[in-house]
């Protein structure tokens, strides 16, 4: 499964032939370069190092990750992420991935990103519990979880068990979204509803089909 990487841009929409409203997700997908291979005797596929984001300030670039390019004489970048690519294949060192050769309007991708911080937040919007009874003898624990430790035995909090807490800032992958729109010219694709993360932030492409 290929994986790139792209930058989160905002939220529109589109209309259909019929009407309707259709919510899309814009995102910039990140030039990128191609570091090095690591060969998987065990598996039809090998793994990919891919570079993303030309470095704008060169300098900024940690010394140890700015060796790894130096001695590959490649361009800096500012990312590098691992992903897997079909054994035989014909890319080498430098090479790029161009967007239209891995992603068509129509096709299904899974985007990866870290979904927006909400702050401590209680059971009912964190786990969407119906909470206690409005009125007959509950006071003041309207929206409480109830029961944490069941009676005398167990008599503990299990692990795991659904709580008030912190809420947002996890790994979330959403699957099976559908490309509305592919621009060649701008790096940008537009999937059809919501991806997780704000705008502005990095989500990982993934692509189904073996490159």
């Amino acid at each position: 499964m290929l994986e790139l990487l792209g930058k989160k841009i905002g939220m529109t929409h589109l209309f259909a032939d019929d009407g309707a409203i259709v919510p899309l997700t814009m995102v910039h997908i990140y030039e990128n370069c191609v570091l090095s291979f690591l060969s998987n005797e065990k598996k039809d596929f090998d793994y990919l190092s891919l570079a993303f984001e030309k470095a704008t300030h060169p300098q900024r670039v940690p010394k140890p990750v700015a060796g790894i390019f130096n001695k590959k004489s490649l361009p800096l970048f500012k990312k590098i992420h691992n992903s897997q690519i079909k054994k035989g294949s014909s890319l080498k060192t430098g090479d790029s991935i161009s967007l239209e050769s891995v992603i068509n309007t129509g096709d299904k991708i899974s985007v990866r990103g870290t979904t927006i911080g909400k702050g401590f937040a209680g059971v009912m919007k964190r786990w969407n519990f119906r909470g206690l009874e409005a009125s007959h003898g509950v006071s003041v624990s309207h929206r409480s979880h109830g029961s944490t430790g069941q009676r005398q035995d167990p008599g503990k909090t299990f692990k795991g068990k659904k709580m008030a807490g912190h809420m947002g800032v996890a790994n979330v992958t959403t699957k099976s979204l559908e490309v509305i729109l592919v621009d060649k010219e701008k790096s940008i694709i537009g999937i059809k509803g919501s991806v997780p993360g704000h705008a502005g932030s990095d989500v990982i492409i993934k692509i189904a089909k073996v490159y």
